[in-house]
């Protein structure tokens, strides 16, 4: 996602802000439909045992999956020139159905009702976040550094947690995930408004190419605080 990193605030006239409306409809849009997506693919792998035994009786097909999420990942962002728009779409879809698979295990350690309550709060901070991202006037460039060694930092202590197994840690853990992906999503919301508003609507292509991009970079904003809240308040199965 580099060639999306850096950007500036442009002077928004009657045809940006309608560009802006027009990208942020099919970012949702598309966001929307990653996000049933992998909620049906974690339902059905949940509840049938065939997929459970598939998945679950070793480390192997948990492991083959991650590598392929991250696989789609770098395809989309490096080789996002040279994929059409629809092309990168459907493989954000297929993403989509991949990390459903490995969320199942969301619905097999905690109960229905910690889910539910973990993804109305998600869905509450992440369109509060989004909204204010979307509408403020500051400039949020500077953020961007700060989330992202966050982010580091952030993996780092998990990676040292595991080996030490410390709960206060992992409560730690949990808050700063919250924090660094509510400030993530404001700030990539800006981006990909700053994106729209200086690319206009003339190419459709990009147009869609910056929609789908968008669309990942804040689906995983979702996923993420949605994984890191429901690990801290989450009332896990007996």
């Amino acid at each position: 996602m580099a060639q999306y990193e850096n950007y500036a605030p442009y002077p928004v006239g009657a045809d940006s802000v309608e560009a802006v409306n027009a990208l942020f409809r099919k970012v949702y849009q598309f966001m929307a439909f990653g996000l049933i997506l992998t909620a049906l693919a974690a339902y059905f792998t949940a509840s049938t045992p065939f997929m459970l035994e598939l998945l679950y009786t070793s480390r192997a097909p948990l492991i083959i999956l991650g590598v392929a999420e991250i696989g789609l990942v770098i395809w989309m962002s490096a080789g996002l020139s040279k994929l059409s728009a629809s092309a990168a779409r459907n493989i954000f879809f297929v993403y989509s159905i991949l990390n459903g698979l490995t969320c199942s295990v969301i619905l097999l350690a905690y109960t229905r009702e910690s889910v539910a309550q973990a993804f109305l709060a998600t869905a509450g901070m992440f369109g509060a976040m989004s909204i204010y991202g979307l509408y403020t006037k500051r400039d949020l460039t500077s953020w961007g550094s700060f989330l992202y060694m966050g982010l580091i930092g952030l993996i780092i202590g998990m990676v040292i947690n595991m080996f030490m197994g410390s709960s206060t840690a992992e409560i730690v853990i949990s808050i700063l995930g919250i924090i660094i992906f509510l400030g993530l999503t404001a700030y990539d919301t800006a981006k990909i408004k700053a994106l729209a508003e200086s690319s206009g609507s003339s190419d459709e292509e990009m147009t869609g190419k910056i929609a789908v991009i968008g669309a990942l970079e804040l689906y995983l904003d979702f996923i993420n605080l949605f994984l890191y809240l429901i690990r801290l308040f989450g009332k896990r199965r007996d």
